[in-house]
């Protein structure tokens, strides 16, 4: 199987010491290619240098809405300069809306999230989205704010069916982690997944977050080789070859991303 682990944080301090070892398992597990996310300067700067070490590895830049009361001028032209001036990233975010923790303000939240869909409209960069929480507030801007023709993917997709096929209408892709193998938490998603189209769907770890059934019983940190585990899932409730998922889902989030891998 060929897999795109299309979200993942392995610039997180929990890999400083195996990180190679982590991208090694990844590849001896079909992991062709990963998308490190930014959610602020310091980890999208991290991320950079991760992605510039390994050539089957891109990033993006952003600003995660726990961290929007950093979002100021200042700080997005610097998130600005690093996406013009290196050609691993490929795409704006993590961005939305969480109202669940609040770590910062709901207004704060706001203003942030209009400006960086502006930025990624100009620069012409896919946008990585998290919602929490929201009540409606994150569908109400994204249809409000900006071009029909934006790319975007609902990572870490836990919703109602009813927000995911608002998200889909507006032309957007579902991110699937690990929470589809988890056997309590996960029943619901299980129960609407097969209603997303298949080149709609993204796979995704989380890492170091979100650790998939089995691996969950035995270690606590995720990493991007599990993201296997989140295929055969899928696979198993499309009822579909995994190897034929795996190159329709790497061959999505290669378009998406705008990426040759």
């Amino acid at each position: 199987m060929k897999l795109f682990d299309s979200h993942c944080h392995i610039d997180d301090k929990t890999y400083d010491d195996d990180l190679n070892q982590v991208i090694e398992r990844a590849k001896n597990d079909g992991v062709s290619a990963m998308m490190v996310v930014g959610v602020d300067i310091k980890t999208s700067q991290k991320a950079i240098k991760i992605a510039q070490t390994f050539d089957h590895v891109i990033t993006s830049v952003g600003f995660h809405p726990h961290d929007a009361v950093n979002c100021s001028k200042k700080n997005l032209d610097c998130l600005i300069d690093l996406a013009k001036n290196n050609s691993c990233v490929k795409a704006w975010g993590e961005t939305g809306l969480d109202f669940n923790r609040m770590f910062s303000p709901a207004k704060d939240q706001e203003a942030c999230f209009i400006a960086q869909l502006e930025i990624a409209d100009t620069l012409d960069l896919p946008l990585i989205f998290h919602e929490r929480d929201s009540d409606g507030r994150f569908y109400e801007l994204l249809k409000s704010h900006g071009p029909k023709s934006r790319k975007g993917v609902v990572h870490c997709f836990s919703g109602s069916k009813k927000q995911m096929h608002q998200y889909l209408d507006l032309g957007y892709h579902i991110g699937i982690t690990g929470i589809l193998t988890i056997k309590k938490r996960g029943e619901y998603l299980r129960s609407i997944v097969p209603m997303i189209p298949n080149d709609k769907i993204l796979i995704e770890t989380d890492a170091p977050y979100l650790t998939p059934a089995p691996q969950k019983n035995k270690v606590r940190r995720n990493e991007p080789a599990f993201v296997k585990s989140v295929l055969l899932k899928l696979a198993l409730i499309k009822e579909m070859d995994p190897k034929e998922l795996s190159q329709i889902i790497f061959d999505n989030t290669r378009r998406f991303y705008n990426t040759e891998f």
